[in-house]
């Protein structure tokens, strides 16, 4: 064991800004955060009461809850699930891409969220809610007779014998989610994938979900189906990044129309739960019909905490360091002094984000008193937390985002653009193709006024028939010279030469100067985590190192870091270099790094930042700390980027003659 005082010095802070942000609750791991019970009670007894009347009665209901910038709605949300989902499903919807796609959008994330597993359970919500159906279940003899499948849809259409949309289909496609083989082709049907016509019939069903007005029925089957099942929480979140109205508001009327048609309609057994910026409800509210307001059943909003909940949430983030030490100390706060919480927050109210704000500074200065340094350096250096910020968000995407199809079309054009827009590219704009039905697979951008518009196409459906139409789009897209060069971006199947989609695709891409790209999945990691930042940034709850950063500070950071540049997509897309349509400094190099030498550079830079940012760490601390970050890197090789870091004079350890598990590292000023 060892003291107390030691533990500080080595251990990363635990009031750091990269535990502040939680994101979507089936993706981010809250449960080793401490829950403080008596933070936000009663708008968790709010929701569960509420969730209670619609378990009785089958009426779905819809509360908003608000809350300032810092005020926990985000986590809030995470810990209603960890609470509620034993008695209900939880569904996480983010920001849609397009008004006019809201009800696919809502669609998709709701399967994707039921697709996940619940903490103590073995199967999906989506197995669990096809489990507790009345209608599933095993007719031994008849299911000889008549065959499994037809037997299946005839116990579920003989028990809900009206109401339901497309009812044949949709019972089919139940049918194959207890199939594991043909499970995930259920659920890609379910969120609307475009499939093509060999998955089709493999499913039994004539073809995809297409429209807003099938989306729309097919959400509302599931609210149909409610007489033996556990109710549906739909969490709608970060609506600062959706689309805006012509007007410039956000367009939350799109969303409102979504939620009156789920009451006008008697949808069942829903629980819609709106979660939104106070000064963003202010704002935009008063744009949405009143009619639709009417349909909210309840406005929740969270107000700061007191000190002694403070206390707890300081507590609660010193109690596993405490656990580490030889000896318990006096105070349960310690480093830290429950006086500073009274001199920041005299009026006994604080936002939580504020709190754990303060205790950052607080334990920072307490560690670096214990290492003797009078001077204590308050201000954070933006760039290196903003790489460990990316780095962790980055982590993330990588666990979360293994299909390139994980997106819908506008989703996947939303995340490019705004890629594209952080980097200053010139002239992007939506929508270079004219298709009512295909413009959302496409943008373009100026290389330069010399060389003209460059169109970008992204299409990833398997249905062939959809990528000859999408081909054909491109065509006329360059006869009308809407653009002077075309990109396609698809991982997917082009066809065979027999096929009118792949000879369009040969005369437009082979020997040409348009160019295919095959995107990679690191791509696409790359992609979304910008993309989850930026809805941080828009909700103000993106915080770098210890102050809040908005989106075009997000931008200057993104730039100064070049975190962007390793996204072989936009490299492929020419973005970076000088003539084309980016800001950045021009990158000279003999070759192409390897991407082992450009591990070993992200490496070394997320080391140096995190030294950077704790001024003061642990050498095992920094290991681990490492270790948990990149997992593909082994601890010789952790170990060994600390001596390259040390030889070039980057960083210097203060006791190099201790044992290892001793040493203290810091920045060589």
């Amino acid at each position: 064991m060892v003291s107390i005082d030691q533990i500080i010095q080595r251990t990363v802070n635990p009031f750091d800004s990269t535990t502040f942000r939680p994101g979507n609750f089936w993706h981010d791991d809250n449960s080793q955060q401490a829950t403080i019970n008596s933070i936000h009670q009663e708008i968790v007894s709010g929701v569960s009461q509420l969730l209670n009347q619609v378990e009785g009665d089958r009426r779905s209901r819809t509360i908003v809850l608000s809350g300032d910038s810092g005020s926990g709605k985000s986590f809030l949300l995470g810990r209603l699930k960890r609470t509620l989902n034993p008695q209900a499903f939880f569904a996480y919807i983010g920001p849609w891409p397009e008004s006019d796609y809201i009800w696919r959008h809502t669609l998709r994330h709701t399967i994707d969220s039921l697709t996940c597993v619940p903490e103590g359970e073995t199967e999906s919500q989506l197995l669990l809610w096809l489990n507790s159906l009345s209608a599933f279940r095993d007719e031994g003899l008849l299911k000889k007779v008549i065959g499994e499948r037809n037997l299946f849809i005839h116990n579920f259409k003989s028990t809900y014998p009206s109401g339901i949309y497309n009812a044949n289909e949709f019972f089919s496609i139940l049918y194959h989610l207890t199939n594991p083989e043909l499970y995930p082709l259920a659920c890609d049907w379910l969120k609307g994938d475009d499939l093509d016509h060999e998955s089709l019939k493999l499913l039994n069903v004539r073809s995809s979900i297409e429209t807003e007005h099938q989306a729309q029925n097919i959400l509302g089957n599931f609210g149909r189906i409610a007489t033996a099942t556990q109710p549906i929480v739909l969490c709608f979140d970060n609506l600062d990044n959706v689309d805006r109205s012509n007007r410039g508001y956000i367009d939350l009327q799109a969303l409102f129309n979504v939620n009156s048609i789920i009451h006008n309609q008697k949808l069942k057994n829903f629980l819609v739960i709106i979660s939104i910026i106070t000064d963003t409800w202010r704002e935009n509210s008063p744009h949405v019909q009143p009619a639709d307001l009417a349909r909210v059943d309840q406005e929740l909003h969270l107000r700061p905490v007191d000190i002694p909940a403070a206390i707890a949430l300081w507590e609660s983030r010193i109690f596993p360091l405490h656990q580490q030490a030889d000896s318990t100390p006096n105070s349960s706060l310690y480093p830290l002094c429950e006086a500073d919480l009274h001199r920041k927050f005299p009026g006994n109210q604080a936002l939580p984000r504020s709190v754990l704000m303060l205790g950052r500074q607080e334990f920072q200065k307490a560690k670096l008193k214990l290492q003797n340094k009078t001077t204590v350096t308050q201000e954070v250096d933006q760039l290196a937390a903003f790489h460990l910020t990316w780095e962790n968000e980055l982590a993330k995407s990588r666990k979360t985002v293994q299909e390139i199809r994980q997106f819908s079309a506008p989703e996947l054009m939303k995340m490019l653009r705004e890629a594209l827009e952080a980097l200053n590219v010139t002239g992007v704009e939506p929508k270079l193709l004219k298709s009512p039905t295909y413009s959302r697979y496409s943008l373009s951008f100026y290389w330069s006024l010399t060389l003209g518009r460059i169109g970008v196409i992204w299409i990833e459906e398997p249905n062939l028939n959809s990528f000859c139409r999408v081909m054909k789009s491109c065509q006329d897209a360059l006869r009308k010279n809407t653009c002077q060069y075309l990109y396609l971006i698809r991982a997917e199947n082009l066809g065979v030469p027999k096929n009118q989609g792949y000879r369009r695709y040969q005369a437009l891409f082979v020997d040409s100067i348009h160019k295919h790209i095959i995107p990679q999945i690191e791509s696409l990691q790359i992609l979304a985590t910008y993309h989850s930042l930026v809805n941080a940034a828009e909700a103000g709850d993106l915080l770098v190192g210890d102050r809040p950063v908005n989106r075009q500070q997000l931008k200057e950071l993104v730039i100064d870091s070049e975190v962007l540049q390793s996204c072989r997509l936009l490299q492929n897309l020419g973005v970076f270099e000088r003539n084309l349509g980016s800001l950045l400094p021009q990158q000279t190099s003999d070759g192409v790094q390897s991407e082992e030498s450009l591990m070993r550079e992200r490496l070394k830079e997320y080391m140096f930042a995190l030294v950077k940012t704790q001024q003061l760490v642990g050498r095992n601390v920094l290991m681990e700390s490492t270790r948990s970050q990149f997992p593909e890197i082994n601890r010789e090789g952790i170990d060994g980027a600390i001596g390259v870091l040390c030889d070039e004079g980057a960083i210097v350890i203060l006791n190099p003659e201790s044992d290892a598990a001793e040493q203290l590292i810091t920045v060589n000023s």
